[in-house]
């Protein structure tokens, strides 16, 4: 029966001996006639699996082997493609990279031309309300003095008024003693 078998799968049953021999030795507790019985089970469920008709040749045709080489071609072409597919993406991940750092370059000069322009307006509208204010006091000064030049004339002419009019009470008081009495009493003689 072992006649029949393939190549392979005397290989195959081979690789697997070694693999009962290992669980009946790992199996210690079992006694040896136990052991030689399940060793001899196992070969016998091994070698009853094995069917002759299982144990064709199948013929390998010109077309089989033109279909592996269009396989081959095919494979190629995919791996071919997907290398590209590769190369491509990492360039477009390099032009990505490039143009995020360029990018960033333009906003930090952005940034600073901001800065320096709201720094310019800062300065130039401090100096525009400060120039302001000193213009409005020196114009509230100029307004003051040309707004109490008129009362100064004015009061000068009433301090004027009253002191001829003071004289004139002097000379009718001199003549009228009634006048000289209301004068005294108010001090004014």
């Amino acid at each position: 029966m072992l006649s029949l078998l393939s190549p392979l799968l005397v290989q195959d049953y081979l690789k697997k001996i070694p693999d009962l021999f290992s669980i009946t030795r790992s199996c210690y507790y079992l006694s040896m006639r136990q052991a030689i019985a399940l060793l001899l089970a196992a070969v016998v469920i091994v070698l009853a699996a094995d069917k002759p008709s299982q144990a064709r040749d199948v013929p390998f045709t010109q077309e089989d082997r033109d279909r592996i080489i269009r396989l081959e071609e095919g494979l190629k072409s995919t791996n071919q493609r997907i290398d590209d597919l590769r190369a491509d993406m990492n360039s477009f991940k390099a032009e990505m990279r490039a143009d995020m750092n360029n990018f960033k370059a333009e906003i930090k000069a952005d940034m600073k031309n901001m800065k320096a322009e709201i720094t310019t307006l800062m300065l130039w509208g401090f100096g525009v309300l400060f120039g302001g204010m000193w213009l409005l006091m020196g114009f509230v000064l100029w307004n003051r003095r040309t707004a109490i030049a008129p009362v100064i004339r004015k009061t000068k002419e009433v301090d004027e008024h009253s002191e001829l009019i003071v004289e004139a009470l002097k000379e009718m008081a001199a003549k009228n003693p009634d006048v000289k009495e209301a004068l005294k009493h108010k001090g004014l003689l």
